[in-house]
């Protein structure tokens, strides 16, 4: 028998079985390590009344009505000691000076293992607020702050709706009409890569999709709110899977874009271009085809049901040549954070292992080149790279793409410069290498 001094110095008589029965409940706490939670939620980000939609630099055009909602969507991966969220917003791009503005309201999870992702969607009201070049902007700051809220909000509850969970992970070719590269057709990534997670019975709580394209099909001039293709992509996705789905884009960059290519009209015999479908329906057939692809890709992935989860993050800065972002970066009513004297922006890249998946952030488009090569480089039996998350800075070239041809005019100039893709790659790498 054992005496000990209990609190006050009372006395308390402990037999050998209770000394090593508290013993063994000390060392299996101490070496038990809790499994995977997940939870997932999502929240309308659809403007009433509608407002106008951006495209990119330039004014915003007329809505006359919508189709579909815009959504923020959200999933938290939850292991012991590490949290990370992941939102997904139908907004052409979410700068990270919005991105700060989420995290702030979301306190139980660390800022650096919150990745905030556009769907690029080119039907969307504007998130930048671009200088018009006459005092005003092109943003609605009252909807831009409840953007903000919603996106924390969907990430605050799928916090609270956690629970204990397994994961399926795949990736695969996907067939069919979706994408193609509008400067090059054959040059994209025909890659989809799906994360399920599911209940330890096999109920879904949320898949995501990960894969490059611009979801333009209707474009800002068809005067139409939406979330353009994704939007039957993830409503067509629930409905055979269950749960929430969310979509995050890839290298996407110059020019990897929606296949709403007519072939049956008569192409442009000398740049080999078909005129394009810009109806809803079409949004509707790519999105269903993504759905089913994603569906078929992830049906037979192995359950992985005691996944690690590990999240790394780092600081990058680049420096701003192009005139243009430059021009957004200071005089945006939204404050973008900047270095004046050296005219450079700094932003955040992340590194997540979920499983036997590595997932990478690239806070902009990066040409199609440049993702292909990260994802050789990268160390998952899948890798995931996440477009426009963190930022979206533009589009991203290496130094012998830029202003190279007079194809990659446009996306040069809406580039932050010359070397921002040898110093993504460098830093995306260094990254990689944390990954032990």
């Amino acid at each position: 028998m054992w005496l000990i001094r209990g609190a006050g110095g009372s006395k308390i008589h402990l037999t050998l079985a209770c000394v090593m029965a508290v013993a063994a409940w000390h060392a299996q706490v101490g070496m038990a390590e809790p499994g995977l939670s997940v939870g997932a939620a999502v929240r309308s980000i659809t403007p009433d009344p509608l407002l106008p939609i951006s495209g990119g630099l330039g004014p915003t055009h007329p809505v006359k009505e919508k189709r579909g909602d815009l959504t923020a969507r959200a999933v938290v991966f939850q292991r012991g000691d590490v949290t990370v969220g992941i939102v997904s917003l139908d907004v052409l791009g979410f700068p990270s000076v919005l991105g700060d503005r989420v995290r702030r309201k979301v306190p139980r999870i660390f800022a650096d293992r919150i990745l905030i992702a556009a769907t690029h969607t080119h039907s969307a009201p504007c998130c930048y607020a671009f200088p018009d070049g006459k005092g005003g902007h092109t943003g609605d700051l009252g909807y831009i702050d409840w953007v903000c809220s919603q996106a924390a909000a969907a990430l605050n509850e799928a916090l609270d709706s956690i629970q204990p969970a397994h994961l399926k992970i795949a990736t695969g070719e996907a067939r069919g009409k979706i994408a193609f590269n509008y400067y090059a057709p054959a040059l994209y990534d025909r890659r989809m890569s799906v994360i399920e997670a599911v209940t330890p019975n096999g109920k879904t709580i949320a898949t995501l999709v990960n894969y490059a394209t611009h979801p333009e099909v209707l474009g800002p001039s068809a005067g139409i709110l939406s979330p353009d293709c994704i939007g039957p992509m993830v409503e067509s996705l629930e409905s055979q899977r269950g749960g929430v789905a969310l979509f995050v884009n890839g290298a996407q960059g110059g020019m990897v874009t929606a296949d709403n290519r007519d072939f049956t009209k008569s192409p442009d015999p000398f740049r080999a271009r078909w005129p394009s479908i810009g109806s809803w329906e079409e949004c509707v057939r790519i999105g269903k085809l993504m759905a089913r692809e994603a569906g078929r890709i992830i049906a037979d992935a192995p359950v992985q049901r005691d996944p690690r989860l590990k999240c790394w993050s780092r600081s990058v800065t680049f420096p701003v040549e192009s005139d243009a972002i430059w021009s957004v970066v200071c005089h945006s009513p939204l404050q973008y954070p900047r270095d004046e004297e050296h005219r450079t922006i700094t932003t955040r890249i992340n590194l997540v292992r979920l499983g036997n998946a590595q997932i990478l952030t690239i806070p902009g488009e990066a040409l199609p080149n440049i993702g292909f090569y990260l994802k050789r480089k990268m160390k998952g039996e899948h890798n995931l790279l996440f477009g426009l998350t963190n930022d979206a800075f533009g589009y991203i070239l290496t130094k012998v793409d830029y202003a190279s041809f007079p194809v990659y005019d446009y996306v040069t100039r809406t580039s932050l410069g010359e070397m921002t893709g040898e110093i993504l790659i460098e830093q995306a790498l260094q990254l990689v290498e944390q990954d032990q």
